[in-house]
């Protein structure tokens, strides 16, 4: 994040979207997939003035986002985004959503044509407790960014920050910049190898570009 005082609206921001805020240039055109409640969105509003659209798949949350002065429609990831043309925005973005689609790889694709830039949050679980809770209890971990019993977890496709960026390289996607941060939202050092941030990121940010 940037060294700018925050706002105490900021400071109760969510980590990722505070660092996804950082990545998007003032004034672009954005598309926010996945926008919930449209936090997000009028952050990016509020802090870089971007001309912002919305895909939400509940009715509630579209409602709440209109009601905020977003302009947010009804859609799903896994089926809508194809209608949208090449090119179409400066960014798209996924916000911890790309493990609950039915279709991740897909879906990257599609974000990739649909903005020139894609930026991709999501939970690594490939972080150290995750591991030591399967290693030790041999169940299905549960921690502050995976609350859900396995049986009751949206999030069907889990992945690690190094199964992230395989899927990257497979779909010939350069990464252009990439965040790894703890429970703390202290974000890990760029020196430190991917192997690292594997082991001691609880989420990451992927800002990326077709090759």
């Amino acid at each position: 994040m940037s060294g700018a005082v925050m706002t105490p609206r900021q400071a109760l921001t969510r980590v990722d979207h505070l660092l996804i805020s950082d990545m998007v240039r003032p004034g672009s055109r954005v598309l926010d997939v996945g926008c919930g409640d449209g936090d997000l969105l009028e952050l990016l509003r509020e802090l870089r003035g971007v001309d912002g659209r919305g895909v939400e798949i509940s009715r509630d949350r579209v409602n709440a986002c209109v009601a905020r002065g977003l302009s947010v429609i009804q859609g799903d990831a896994d089926r809508d985004l194809a209608a949208y043309p090449d090119a179409a925005f400066d960014y798209a973005i996924l916000s911890l959503t790309i493990q609950a689609t039915r279709q991740p790889r897909i879906v990257l694709e599609n974000l990739l044509r649909i903005g020139r830039h894609a930026i991709v949050s999501f939970p690594n679980f490939g972080h150290w407790r995750v591991r030591g809770q399967l290693m030790f209890h041999g169940r299905m971990p549960r921690t502050d960014h995976l609350p859900e019993a396995w049986y009751d977890s949206p999030d069907g496709h889990l992945c690690t920050i190094k199964d992230f960026a395989e899927l990257c390289e497979q779909l010939n996607a350069r990464v252009e910049s990439k965040v790894a941060f703890n429970a703390s939202g202290q974000k890990l050092g760029t020196w430190l190898p991917l192997t690292a941030h594997n082991l001691l990121g609880e989420k990451a940010v992927f800002q990326l570009t077709k090759r």
